[in-house]
């Protein structure tokens, strides 16, 4: 069996078959794990619900923010932006289907006793692995229950900056999603900062990208995440971005968990320009 983590798909589903077809993808063996990011903006979102929900225990998928925010559109509590994809899947006779299986996802994935761990955006800085999982599991219990809709209600909003203890209510579960579907710059106390979505060198003088504020043991944890096309792949102390703007021209990457972490890559179209 192998194992292969793919960034943000978007929708790119034609992208998504040819990296499959690259790698030589046994769905009887191997598994994929996804960044999250599955929908929006690319073409065929609907098809890309479809078919990584098919794979069943050979996928396996952590929620990324527009993934919420498709949750959000569907259920009528946003409408939807001038960029946003998502006319197929309001009317697919099987959305409500579709909407479950991407409400059940969890934020954060760890395997081999946390040493590879998986999340969408990012993990806070001052967070351990252990505190991670256990404040995804507080946000993965009120999606998994009947108060889905009050959740995605008060999703939306870039406060708190700051973690702490003590936060309660929608305030401290908003924080957690907000860190785990959304985080890229951190100023150097710790706040974050939920608007600039620039290469790192382009930011602020007052940000930091996430994980230069963190401190990681890189042989206790590989931390795999997508989220910041503009940051595109790296592979720094244990730090591996695989969004590597497959929806805005660049490619599609595909990194096989081996010791020596082998790249596949494929060139994409480009479905939308850069905002």
């Amino acid at each position: 069996m192998s194992i292969y983590v793919i960034g943000d798909i978007q929708g790119c589903l034609d992208e998504l078959q040819q990296l499959l077809k690259k790698i030589r993808f046994s769905a009887d063996k191997d598994v994929l794990w996804f960044t999250g990011d599955l929908v929006n903006r690319g073409p065929k979102s609907l098809e890309v619900l479809r078919f990584v929900k098919s794979l069943e225990d050979n996928a396996i998928t952590v929620l990324g923010n527009h993934d919420l925010h498709m949750l959000a559109i569907i259920y009528g509590l946003e409408k939807q932006r001038p960029s946003d994809t998502f006319d197929e899947i309001i009317n697919a006779s099987d959305k409500q289907p579709l909407m479950q299986w991407v409400a059940q996802l969890p934020l954060i994935h760890c395997a081999d006793n946390d040493r590879l761990v998986m999340v969408h955006a990012g993990i806070y800085p001052s967070w351990e692995i252990n505190d991670a999982k256990k404040y995804a599991s507080e946000v993965e219990t009120i999606l998994q229950s009947g108060r889905l809709i009050e959740f995605l209600s008060n999703m939306y909003g870039n406060r708190p900056e700051k973690w702490s203890e003590d936060l309660k209510g929608w305030e401290r579960l908003r924080f957690i999603t907000n860190t785990f579907t959304r985080m890229r710059f951190c100023t150097r106390d710790l706040g974050l900062d939920l608007k600039s979505s620039v290469a790192p060198g382009k930011q602020g003088e007052d940000l930091l990208p996430w994980y230069h504020l963190r401190k990681n043991n890189e042989q206790q944890h590989q931390i795999f995440f997508g989220h910041w096309s503009t940051l595109g792949l790296i592979d720094e102390n244990g730090m591996h971005c695989l969004d590597t703007g497959c929806l805005w021209g660049g490619e599609l990457s595909a990194l096989k968990l081996t010791d020596s972490h082998e790249l596949f890559q494929i060139n994409c179209k480009g479905q939308q320009r850069p905002f």
